[in-house]
């Protein structure tokens, strides 16, 4: 098993630090690309076994850091960078995305021999379900789209009425980390790049067009992302999308951060394994 860390230059001023997971063995592998979702980062919690066990399955598994997530290569894990955090938004999201994969399928890329970029999977969990679902939409080399606890619409997560007035005139907005207490800041250019970009950034619109295998995964006791939002992508896409529900799942399907066992949680092994099936199948 061998495990790689990579830093990309980045489209928007920030760098992409990502890492590949693999077993090689000179032969061409699926590609499993990673995308993590708000507040969240390539090395949260049990990511990093998810990563093996799709290695373990013959996959190469890429998972990275969007550039403004609120880390930096010296310090990946938690939120040093609030300034860069604050500045994100879909757009760079999408735009880190497309790096990666010019990067991974490259004929230059360290392990071009190992990758079938013929069998492209990009999975997205909570947020980044429905950013990779916009990308999907756009980006012909994706083959199979997976999204774990994923969202099913943007525009109804931003504040509404006086609660935005009082965004637009102070210029900033912050929300607690419940997990590190930090105050993340989000910047009203959020919203206003959100607006200039509403039609792009229609979930709905881009699961419609979708014409390749979709897969779906949510537990029904997931608090954060409520069933019903796979439910409505499934809709929006009867003849391509499967649902799998995780009964007693939750947002993170068991896992937490920091994890500290060498296994994966029930819910997220199970997970992985309907996954891994699906990548096969298709």
């Amino acid at each position: 098993m061998t495990k790689e860390e990579f830093i990309l230059e980045g489209k928007h001023t920030k760098p992409i630090l990502a890492d590949i997971t693999i077993k090689t063995n000179g032969e061409k592998k699926p590609l499993v690309l990673f995308v993590h979702g708000y507040k969240g980062f390539k090395d949260w919690g049990c990511w990093y076994l998810a990563a093996e066990k799709f290695a373990e399955a013959g996959m190469c598994f890429l998972k990275f850091n969007f550039s403004h997530n609120g880390g930096t290569v010296e310090q990946p894990i938690d939120f040093p960078d609030l300034e860069a955090f604050g500045n994100n938004n879909y757009i760079k999201e999408l735009d880190d995305i497309q790096t990666v994969m010019d990067w991974v399928t490259s004929p230059d890329h360290p392990y071009a021999e190992e990758i079938d970029t013929d069998n492209i999977t990009i999975i997205g969990h909570s947020r980044g379900g429905g950013i990779i679902t916009v990308y999907a939409a756009e980006d012909a080399r994706v083959n199979k789209l997976v999204s774990w606890a994923g969202v099913s619409d943007f525009e109804s997560r931003f504040p509404k009425g006086f609660k935005r007035f009082v965004w637009k005139l102070r210029g900033v907005g912050y929300v607690e980390n419940s997990r590190t207490k930090q105050k993340m800041p989000h910047y009203y250019q959020f919203y206003k790049n959100f607006i200039e970009n509403r039609e792009r950034l229609n979930i709905k619109r881009a699961m419609q067009k979708l014409t390749i295998p979709v897969l779906l995964v949510h537990g029904d006791a997931d608090a954060t992302v409520p069933l019903w939002e796979a439910e409505n992508m499934k809709k929006w896409n009867p003849s391509h999308a499967t649902l799998d529900v995780i009964p007693n799942g939750d947002h993170v399907f068991g896992g937490k951060h920091p994890w500290d066992t060498n296994e994966l949680p029930g819910d997220l092994q199970n997970v992985a394994d309907l996954t891994i099936a699906f990548i096969n199948k298709h």
